[in-house]
């Protein structure tokens, strides 16, 4: 089901969208990446894996499902 926009949400819309055409592309560049701390998978500067499954296996049993990387969502 989705909700009316009314047309005070939708000038408001068009005009950040306007404002952010306005933007030079490297200051764009710059807004479109928004880092998360993911607990556990940052901790370590990298980490490697003989196979996908290996990597599959440790995502499943030290990660917070929350993070979307296990096998049973």
């Amino acid at each position: 089901m989705m909700r009316e926009i009314s047309q005070e949400q939708m000038k408001e819309w068009t005009d950040d969208f306007k404002a952010s055409l306005a933007r030079p592309l490297s200051t764009r560049w710059d807004y479109c990446f928004i880092y998360t701390y993911k607990p556990v998978y940052d901790d370590a500067p990298y980490r490697s894996f003989e196979t996908l499954k290996d990597y599959r296996q440790w995502c499943e049993d030290h990660l917070p499902g929350w993070l979307g990387y296990g096998q049973n969502l």
